[in-house]
């Protein structure tokens, strides 16, 4: 068991013609999760071109709902992008704060995705960015699953959407919640808890 008849790693081997002990896989061979039969999923792009749809995948094999998916958006998104664009995504997070101090904050400040120009990007943008990169930043195709990159941009668009967000656009179930958070109560404060108090007397003091 300790002294097996097999080749190691880079070693050679006068077995083989080439010399070599590792055999090249076959031709056409797919690594194990690799197949990527579905070109949207792993590109962003339809046609060559960034769409503005989600996958079918993720909510029918990657995601239980919707809320899921967000939630999975939102901690990858505080995880990989908030130090960039900050948490609210206005492009102020701290490595450009850091920035700010060897006045370079130009080369490192990212765009609002509050911007017009920003939110009329689709989906498959933000997808296609996080995949092979833009500008300064580098790609996060190691760092970040192609499902948690769609994950985050949907989170992404959540975010841009709170910004502009009218209560109309939620549902009614909801509405109340949110009415009573924004509701100042009504506090009846006495006309004398305003008047200036004198100073209790403190005994051994003369003035």
């Amino acid at each position: 068991m300790h002294d097996q008849p097999k080749y190691k790693p880079l070693r050679g081997s006068t077995f083989y013609s080439d010399g070599r002990g590792s055999r090249l896989p076959v031709a056409n061979t797919i690594a194990r999760g690799h197949l990527r039969e579905d070109e949207y999923f792993y590109t962003g792009k339809i046609g060559g071109l960034p769409a503005n749809q989600l996958p079918e995948r993720l909510l029918r094999q990657d995601f239980k709902s919707m809320q899921e998916l967000l939630a999975r958006g939102q901690e990858r998104y505080n995880v990989y992008c908030s130090p960039c664009h900050s948490r609210v995504g206005d492009g102020n997070g701290m490595i450009t704060q850091r920035a700010g101090n060897t006045g370079s904050t130009s080369a490192f400040r990212p765009p609002s995705y509050h911007e017009d120009r920003m939110k009329k990007m689709p989906l498959g943008h933000f997808y296609d960015v996080m995949t092979n990169g833009f500008g300064v930043m580098l790609n996060y195709s190691a760092q970040i699953d192609p499902k948690d990159r769609w994950a985050i941009a949907a989170y992404i668009r959540a975010l841009q959407l709170s910004q502009d967000a009218r209560l109309a656009d939620v549902p009614e179930a909801e509405r109340g919640k949110i009415e009573e958070m924004t509701t100042v109560p009504n506090v009846n404060v006495g006309a004398t808890s305003l008047q200036p108090q004198a100073a209790p007397r403190q005994e051994g003091v003369r003035k």
